[in-house]
């Protein structure tokens, strides 16, 4: 190794590249076994990203512009950075109250600011045979690790609701979406009420290690009501072969509806033209839409019906908190972008959203995906959720990934933070068990091997993490001085569609400027997108480009998939498979391929013998990439699991997940800095953030070649220090 590396140093310090061999099939067990940074590591950010104390002044609020913001200052927006804790036994639940203080601390070094608290109601009611008979001690450590986030300037976002069982005892599957819960809530008294039980005896019970109920904590920055309740989506996690895809539960109070809006079958014949025999308003015995991908005037009417009833259910449980003293926000039906939902959503305080690549069902051997790039069909999966915004309200993602095993998911640290600080959307949560992990090893079934939705234990994932500290919360990113608003008239926008969403066509404008949704009445931009929608984006370019709004230089091409932002720091090419950064503070490029060098800058990417990522980012204050004497440098490959199976040579259908420990793959990549210094080196940083002897060094000329393979164990993160000059 030794050896190897005094080569590759003579060949850089003499200027002449040696070509690089394609993607290693080698892979290298990680080392570490303890994950728990040391402050005043390179990877803790809490120097440059500190949280300050919650208190009446910094309670987050819907300020200027519908920005999150302090109540103490709503004019200066606010960007929360959010760490999911979606723990469940299987993952270890919630820790001890030495664990709580730990994590919550490592939490604040790794830059997270908020915390979003998920499936509490079923931890709460695990192996519990009565109604609300909540395990104490889980009760006494969620109270304890909420004390703890505050205490190191950690905001929640909690839901309301969960699990589909709720509080009710005697479930063993409450993770699973088994239960009618989330229908239910919509329909009967008896499941609103337990729902407000449900608040009243968490959210509003006082919380001992704080002193004031979570319901009153100005800590609590914003409540989901119930995660992911809209009633189409729901009927679509209970779709089921050879039964009705809507519940029959929604006749009654579809043809109550119907009746109210059209008062006699003869009308509603005229109006849908399709009435079977036998289906009379005045009976009540007109039917739901058999097939909900079967376009009509019936699944319009029920899409109509739908929006009354979720807005109707947010107004009576949103009182229900109000009444109980609840000063935050308030949102709900949190995915599921379609023209129903966003109009849904149009009087909520904010609105939220849950979007991903690659998505994974779960984890029984056969589970799929299908190894698909993100950049390849132009960050989709972004756009799905820029399009879901109200313009004037805080917007969170509240859920999003790139999942493993997906060979392309390093794309994720550059593809969301990048956007969503371009976007100024105000909070943004990639989904998982949990963000970080103290060690590897230990003794739950979801430990025991890297999983989709356990970012803590995959070193890929956590560079993405890393990287959207700086990205997003630092705001390295600038957010675009564009805003292209997309026209909402409301009812008369539903089509016969009930899966329409905003066109592809028209969201590729995201990867460009800023965009939400905006009443039409309230459009007093030149720049929009109208109803009924154009064709394409052509039109709205052009205005962009002679209005000057778009800089003269900007290299947006659609229809050869090139697309750079207002700000010129962000470029999307979907033909390379490259997604480029630069910025003062951070240089980055995610990349499918490297046919030629990527001049970014201040970083030159020369050669790299497969796909990856590599960012530069300053740690040293507010110094530039020029100006900066330490910089971290990200490299991230791919990672599985030791002994992993697949059924299939691409890798797309999971045997077996096999066991720790967490192999990376080895990669190499030709690096050069267009600076000087009279002695640099570069030092690997472990991935619980400790710093290595370095493996290059030198003088003048900024020049090397890495192996994520060190003399220490593979690794993400470099350190380059730069002397004088």
């Amino acid at each position: 190794m030794k050896i190897a590396s005094l080569v590759a140093a003579t060949t850089i310090a003499c200027g002449c590249w040696a070509p690089l061999a394609s993607a290693s099939d080698d892979w290298v067990p990680v080392r570490e076994i303890s994950l728990e940074m040391k402050a005043g590591s390179p990877l803790d950010f809490s120097p440059f990203l500190p949280n300050g104390p919650i208190d009446a002044g910094h309670r987050l609020v819907a300020g200027a512009g519908g920005r999150l913001a302090y109540a103490a200052a709503p004019k200066e927006p606010v960007r929360m950075f959010c760490a999911s804790l979606a723990w469940s036994p299987a993952s270890g639940g919630f820790p001890d109250h030495d664990g709580a203080d730990r994590y919550a601390r490592q939490l604040a070094l790794h830059g997270y600011n908020v915390a979003r608290l998920h499936f509490t109601d079923a931890s709460l009611m695990h192996d519990r045979r009565k109604d609300f008979d909540f395990d104490p001690g889980t009760l006494d450590r969620i109270h304890y690790l909420l004390a703890a986030l505050k205490r190191n300037g950690i905001y929640w976002i909690i839901d309301g609701l969960s699990s589909s069982r709720g509080a009710y005892g005697g479930h063993d599957d409450r993770w699973e979406a088994n239960g009618d819960l989330k229908l239910r809530l919509h329909l009967d008294d008896e499941a609103f009420q337990h729902w407000k039980t449900l608040q009243e005896r968490f959210l509003a019970v006082v919380n001992p290690y704080t002193g004031t109920a979570p319901i009153r904590d100005e800590a609590l920055a914003l409540v989901i009501l119930v995660n992911e309740n809209g009633i189409e989506f729901d009927s679509v996690v209970h779709e089921r072969f050879g039964k009705p895809h809507y519940d029959a539960a929604l006749a009654a109070p579809f043809n109550r509806w119907l009746a109210r809006r059209y008062r006699s079958t003869g009308a509603l014949a005229q109006a849908w033209g399709d009435l079977s025999d036998g289906e009379q308003l005045e009976a009540g015995t007109v039917e739901l839409p058999a097939d909900r991908y079967r376009d009509g005037a019936r699944m319009r009417d029920l899409q109509a019906f739908f929006i009354e009833m979720e807005q109707a259910s947010v107004a009576r449980m949103s009182k229900v908190l109000r009444d109980l003293g609840y000063q935050g926000l308030i949102s709900s039906y949190n995915n599921w972008p379609t023209v129903q939902t966003e109009l849904t959503r149009r009087d909520l305080d904010a609105a939220t959203m849950n979007t991903y690549h690659d998505w994974v069902g779960g984890y029984a051997p056969g589970s799929a995906l299908l190894q698909a790039s993100s950049i390849d069909d132009g960050a989709n999966y972004m756009r799905m959720a820029a399009a879901a915004r109200w313009l004037g309200k805080p917007f969170v993602v509240t859920e999003y990934d790139h999942l493993f095993w997906n060979r392309y998911r390093y794309e994720a640290g550059l593809v969301m933070p990048a956007y969503a600080a371009l976007q100024g959307w105000d909070a943004l949560c990639r989904h998982g068990h949990g963000p970080i992990a103290l060690a590897y090893g230990e003794p739950y079934p979801h430990k025991r091997a890297m999983l989709p939705y356990a970012i803590a234990l995959d070193p890929v994932a956590r560079a993405g993490e890393t990287l959207a500290a700086l990205l997003y919360r630092r705001g390295d990113i600038a957010e675009s001085g564009i805003t292209i608003p997309y026209a909402v008239r409301g009812e008369q926008d539903l089509s016969e569609d009930m899966q329409a969403r905003e066109p592809e066509r028209l969201t590729d404008l995201a990867l460009i400027g800023r965009i939400g949704l905006l009443w039409e009445d309230d459009l007093d931009e030149e720049i929009g997108v109208g109803q009924p929608r154009p064709d394409d984006a052509g039109g709205v370019m052009e205005h962009l480009r002679s209005s000057g709004r778009l800089p003269p230089g900007n290299r947006t091409d659609i229809a050869h998939g090139r697309y750079e932002s207002d700000t010129g720091e962000i470029l999307l090419d979907r033909p390379t498979g490259q997604l480029r950064i630069s910025t003062p503070a951070t240089e980055a490029a995610a990349f499918s391929s490297l046919r030629e060098p990527i001049d970014l800058g201040t970083l030159r990417i020369e050669q790299a013998d497969g796909n990856g990522l590599v960012a530069l980012s300053v740690i040293d204050g507010d110094n530039t990439l020029n100006e900066s004497r330490r910089l971290l440098l990200i490299f991230a490959t791919d990672a599985q699991n030791t002994d992993m199976v697949f059924r299939d040579s691409e890798e797309r259908i999971i045997e077996d997940f096999g066991r720790l420990p967490v192999l990376i793959r080895k990669g190499r990549v030709d690096l050069a800095l267009s600076r000087t210094a009279p002695k640099w080196r570069v030092s690997p940083v472990g991935l619980d953030g400790t710093v290595y002897p370095p493996v290059h060094a030198g003088t003048d000329a900024v020049t090397f070649r890495l192996s994520n393979d060190t003399p220490y164990g593979p690794t993400t993160y470099f350190l380059i220090e730069l002397d004088g000059g």
